[in-house]
């Protein structure tokens, strides 16, 4: 009886003398895992303060956040467990490994979300700005974390992946506060020249919301046997670009009817 109690004490002595052996690792562990927690919390903090104030998805931005955080935490607990004396390189492989076929099987996924990162930061485009991508255009109605949403000027939305945006040239036309409308009339040859800039010169001068600075461009682009093409290029506030737009071509037509001119063929070309 007394040699099993002899026993006993032994174990626990032994126990207790490997715990507090590992006592010192276990402290620094949970410090080093609270203090992962903490620093995670201060990052979350700054990047909410600095990516907020980017007019962006705020889908992104919360996506954005939460993997900085939980990326942190993940390198703290693995760093806890190198100091409990816990082989991390392979637990590293596991998830360098998994990380990597997850890579692969979402290849697609991924390369919209890094393009939703680089729409974020470098903002090409803005929520409202009409841009064109590709074949599909229309004003940008929300950026999320894989594609962006396009509505079209009847009122349709278009979602495009992100992937495709970043990969292919896009034209913002309401980034700048400046749009210039491009006229280009075919006309006959015989036709007088000096009337043409009378006439584009009048209506110009008429429409108070053509812009005198950049002054208006006209001329004769190229003629042939057949016929003359002339070019007509005001400059209006963004804002104003379709109104002035069809304004003009109305009057156009007006004036070439009074005036006798034959259009030959007509090319009319805008910047959408």
């Amino acid at each position: 009886m007394e040699e099993s109690i002899e026993k006993q004490t032994t174990i626990f002595n032994k126990s207790l003398d490997a715990f507090m052996d590992k006592l010192p690792s276990f402290i620094i562990a949970i410090l080093t895992i609270l203090i992962g927690v903490l620093i995670a919390r201060m990052v979350k903090k700054a990047l909410t303060k600095m990516l907020y104030k980017y007019k962006s998805s705020v889908g992104i931005i919360s996506f954005l956040i939460n993997l900085a955080q939980v990326l942190i935490i993940m390198i703290a607990f693995i760093q806890a467990l190198g100091g409990l004396g816990v082989n991390t390189t392979s637990f590293a492989a596991i998830l360098g490994a998994a990380g990597f076929s997850i890579g692969l099987a979402f290849k697609e996924v991924l390369a919209n979300l890094g393009s939703s990162m680089i729409i974020l930061f470098f903002k090409p485009f803005e929520i409202g700005d009409y841009i064109l991508c590709e074949d599909v255009e229309g004003s940008v109605f929300e950026i999320q974390m894989f594609s962006t949403t396009l509505k079209t000027v009847d009122n349709k939305l278009i979602i495009v992946p992100n992937s495709m945006i970043t990969s292919n040239p896009v034209i913002n036309y309401t980034s700048q506060d400046r749009r210039r409308i491009d006229f280009a009339f075919n006309v006959e040859y015989d036709t007088d020249v000096k009337k043409l800039y009378e006439i584009a010169e009048r209506l110009f001068e008429e429409e108070t919301r053509i812009l005198m600075a950049p002054a208006p461009l006209l001329g004769v682009d190229s003629m042939d046997n057949n016929m003359i093409k002339f070019i007509a290029r005001p400059w209006v506030k963004t804002d104003d670009y379709w109104d002035v737009y069809y304004k003009l071509m109305e009057e156009f037509k007006h004036e070439f009817d009074t005036n006798d001119i034959k259009l030959s063929q007509v090319n009319i070309i805008s910047n959408i």
